[in-house]
C-alpha cells in the first residue's frame, strides 16, 4: 500500500474542510455567492495550468479524439461547480461540520452504488455485510453531528 498516497487521500479532506470556510468568507467580502465561486474557479484555472505546464509529459490529445468522446465525460467540472457554489451557499447555515459529513456521506454511498454495479467503467465490488455496516455507521455518525 503506498502510503503517501493514504496521505494524499486524507489531505483532500483537510482540503475540503478548509475550502468551504475559505469561500464562504470569500462570499462575505464579495457580497456575491457565485462571484465567489467563480474566483474560486479561475485561480484553481491558474493553479492547473501552471501544474500542467510544469509537469504535464504527454501529447495534447487531437480534436479528432476530443470530439469522439462521449459529452457525459466532460460532466465533471459541472460536479465542482456545484459542490463548491453549493458549499458556499449552505455552510454559514449549516456549520462546516455537518457540511462535510453529509457530503462525506453522499460521497460514500454512491460509492458503494458506483462499485457494487461497477458504473462509470469501475470495478465491480460488491455490496458486503461489512460495507453495508459502514455504511449505516456513517449515517448513525452523519445524524448526530448534524443534530447536534
Amino acid at each position: 500500500m503506498n502510503y503517501f498516497f493514504l496521505l494524499l487521500a486524507f489531505l483532500i479532506g483537510v482540503g475540503t474542510a478548509v475550502q468551504g470556510g475559505v469561500n464562504s468568507q470569500l462570499r462575505l467580502s464579495l457580497g456575491n455567492p457565485i462571484l465567489a465561486a467563480l474566483f474560486s474557479f479561475v485561480i484553481g484555472l491558474l493553479a492547473l495550468l501552471i501544474a500542467f505546464a510544469a509537469f504535464n509529459q504527454n501529447d495534447l490529445p487531437s480534436v479528432h479524439t476530443i470530439r469522439h468522446i462521449s459529452w457525459w465525460k466532460f460532466l465533471g467540472g459541472l460536479f465542482g461547480a456545484f459542490y463548491v457554489l453549493t458549499v458556499i451557499f449552505v455552510v454559514r447555515d449549516i456549520g462546516q461540520g455537518a457540511l462535510v459529513c453529509l457530503a462525506v456521506a453522499g460521497q460514500l454511498i454512491a460509492a458503494v452504488v458506483i462499485d457494487h454495479y461497477g458504473l462509470l467503467g469501475f470495478a465491480v465490488h460488491q455490496v458486503s455485510l461489512p460495507r453495508l455496516l459502514g455504511v449505516v455507521l456513517l449515517i448513525i455518525g452523519a445524524v448526530l453531528i448534524v443534530r447536534h
